[in-house]
């Protein structure tokens, strides 16, 4: 039997539950995270490692970050060094498709190849506990008095985050190009500059923040989704008067060049790990909401996105 032959069939057989005891698969799998530690696609990276390796999908996962310009500089070396390795995947999501189309990046999405969507998760602003500034409306009226005295931090330049503080500038009515906006290379970066007051507001997805907010260190003041996240009772943004509704998620590629057969076989195991006590965990922990999509639809969504993030960011003055 061919080996990428063997690891799908052991792949399908985890994801049925009915994978045999002691059978293992045999790659270790090389994750690049195209972030520095702390951040959102850290955790997600290193929760879906863990979810692997329950489901038996790899004996084990190497972890590479390398941050920097929305996760294009991982891509790039993921692309450039990973082709035709079918034991090689990379993060990504919505924060790299911004990056893509904001910077000239040396390399395109398209060349490597779609596995799937995990998870979906909206963005939550948030103040240092001691700011004069309690509610998102507060930051509004800061923001039209003085659009340069409000310094936004999240994640690169096009993150999610980035393009709700333009959404907003706009919605009410201020240049969004006058948007003072900090980026930075991993969520630890920006967790430091928030709770330090180097910044006004922090944005991210609630799992980068829970502790904090928990804490009482930070205050939350606007989530981006539609409604209340359940049982996080936080504002939304729409609840406030600012028509600003924006999701993010995370999904996974594999290198370009592999076989039809090894990307059935990694979208097998990507499938197999989503079904783990030690993903649905990670799920609740971080408040992630599960959005798996996999094969042509991924495909279509990933255009789709592109397509409706390049309109918005043009809207925003971003590109």
């Amino acid at each position: 039997m061919r080996r990428d032959t063997f690891l799908k069939s052991l792949a399908a057989l985890a994801a049925a539950g009915t994978l045999p005891m002691g059978a293992r698969a045999a790659p270790v799998l090389k994750m690049m995270i195209p972030a520095n530690p702390g951040g959102g696609w850290d955790s997600t990276g290193r929760a879906l490692g863990r979810a692997l390796t329950d489901a038996k999908v790899a004996d084990s996962v190497q972890y590479e970050n390398k941050g920097g310009a929305a996760g294009i500089i991982g891509l790039a070396q993921f692309v450039n060094a990973s082709k035709g390795d079918p034991n090689a995947i990379i993060m990504m999501g919505a924060v790299m498709l911004g990056g893509i189309i904001t910077g000239k990046p040396p390399v395109q999405l398209s060349q490597a190849t779609p596995i799937g969507r995990l998870t979906s998760e909206y963005n939550v602003f948030v103040v240092p506990a001691a700011s004069p500034l309690k509610t998102m409306k507060d930051v509004v009226a800061q923001l039209k008095k003085d659009p340069g005295s409000v310094k936004w931090g999240g994640g690169s330049r096009g993150s999610t985050e980035h393009i709700a503080a333009c959404m907003l500038a706009r919605n009410i009515g201020v240049d969004p190009k006058k948007v003072n906006y900090v980026a930075f290379r991993g969520g630890g970066e920006a967790v430091a500059a928030i709770l330090g007051g180097n910044v006004t507001v922090g944005g991210s997805g609630y799992s980068e923040f829970a502790e904090h907010i928990e804490s009482g260190k930070m205050r939350p003041i606007a989530v981006t989704s539609q409604k209340r996240l359940p049982g996080i009772n936080i504002p939304t943004m729409k609840e406030q008067g600012f028509d600003v509704i924006l999701g993010n998620w995370r999904g996974v590629y594999a290198a370009p060049g592999i076989s039809g057969a090894e990307r059935d076989a990694l979208t097998s195991g990507l499938l197999a790990a989503t079904k783990t006590k030690a993903w649905t965990d990670a799920l609740s922990k971080n408040g992630w909401t599960s959005a798996v999509l996999t094969g042509k639809e991924f495909e279509d969504f990933v255009e789709y996105e592109f397509s409706s993030l390049r309109a918005i960011m043009y809207l925003s003055g971003m590109v």
